[in-house]
């Protein structure tokens, strides 16, 4: 992370350029462009690029400036066909602008994401760049009973649109297979990354905000996290081509959810499947939650992935699940959900009292707040 101090700053801005102009062989790398470079994950690889002795450049492109000073900047969104002409003399694009806010409207969400991600691949073909990583994450594996623990990077993706923004991770993943096939010396490198935590604001994350922990009876919940620290450095292996293909990221292992409840202090309510995938659909439906009820499958069934291809390519991750949930615990501190729904401190009191019919998912008071709500207006 960069100083918040100006004068450092530029110190800091003055002695990676000089580094840059130097005669040496690392400052002969590649060109890099990042798309949402600005913020989230975008800004740290961004910064992290920006500062390393293996790259010559870093292109950074957004719909605003980010605070990087010593990447080239470009203001556009990356639907625009214009991106082509700013990736030009690039050697590799990582695509990271994504919206996968849960507020978001599913439909605009959708088409940003598709139509983001076709312009990126075609404009990086036209512009003559020979790699293109995309970002998704382990999700498009599927959460299904009979998963194997772990599951292998080349397993099949057995995942549903059900979930929130799975349907749009697949369809980046068909779209980057098929690039290859449409323009050829083009290649795409696809980076998986387990659940994600660090600032980061998912329905997987807002699970840690209730005052119990759904468990779904007869299921058997495995959790595996990434950190965005580990998340970014992996995608630096990436876009150094120290790695290559489709591949997973996260914590070795993974957690089993008696370990998960020891670890947050947070006990579990236990309820019938039909109870609870039921009550998550109508709550969904009448639109008081977020999270449609395929957000539950993963809560219920293991999608714990391999990372050999990074091991084998020598990354190692910086964080232990252990780690990596004691992190998230501190970050939802104070934060109070119900079925992917952020309360008030007082929704959050009544919530807790409410006991069983928190766990319901049901939550009659709230469903009852909501039409009365509609029929004042």
């Amino acid at each position: 992370m960069s100083s918040p101090d100006p004068q450092v700053r530029a110190s800091q801005s003055a002695e990676v350029r000089q580094r840059r102009n130097d005669s040496s062989p690392t400052a002969r790398g590649p060109v890099v462009a990042v798309t949402g470079a600005a913020s989230g994950i975008g800004a740290l690889l961004t910064r992290r690029l920006a500062a390393s002795d293996e790259i010559k450049q870093v292109v950074a492109i957004d719909e605003r400036r980010g605070d990087v000073a010593e990447a080239q900047w470009h203001v556009l969104d990356v639907r625009d066909p214009a991106i082509a002409e700013k990736l030009r003399g690039a050697d590799v694009v990582v695509h990271l602008a994504l919206d996968l806010d849960l507020e978001s409207d599913p439909a605009a969400r959708t088409a940003y994401n598709v139509r983001g991600t076709q312009t990126v691949l075609t404009a990086a073909a036209a512009a003559g760049v020979h790699r293109v990583v995309l970002c998704t994450s382990a999700m498009v594996y599927g959460a299904l009973p009979d998963n194997d623990i772990p599951l292998s990077e080349d397993a099949e993706l057995r995942a549903t649109a059900e979930a929130a923004g799975v349907g749009d991770l697949l369809e980046i993943e068909r779209l980057g297979r098929r690039a290859p096939r449409a323009h050829p010396g083009l290649n795409v490198t696809v980076v998986r990354p387990a659940v994600l935590v660090g600032g980061t604001d998912t329905a997987l994350t807002r699970y840690f905000e209730s005052p119990r922990l759904l468990v779904v009876a007869g299921s058997r919940p495995t959790w595996q996290f990434c950190h965005v620290e580990d998340l970014v450095s992996a995608l630096e292996y990436a876009a150094l081509e120290k790695v290559d293909g489709e591949l997973a990221v996260g914590c070795d292992g993974w957690l089993e959810q008696p370990e998960v409840e020891e670890l947050s202090g947070i006990r579990r309510m236990e309820l019938p499947s039909a109870v609870a995938l039921g009550a998550a659909a109508r709550l969904h439906r009448i639109g008081l939650t977020p999270s449609p009820a395929g957000d539950l499958a993963y809560t219920m069934h293991p999608w714990v992935v391999s990372v050999s291809r990074l091991h084998e390519a020598g990354w190692r991750p910086q964080w232990t699940n252990e780690e990596v949930l004691a992190e998230l615990l501190e970050e939802v501190a104070g934060r109070h959900t119900v079925a992917g729904r952020r309360l008030g401190r007082k929704d959050a009191t009544a919530a807790g009292a409410a006991g069983a019919t928190v766990a319901l998912l049901g939550t009659a008071a709230l469903v009852r707040r909501v039409r009365k709500a509609r029929g004042r207006m």
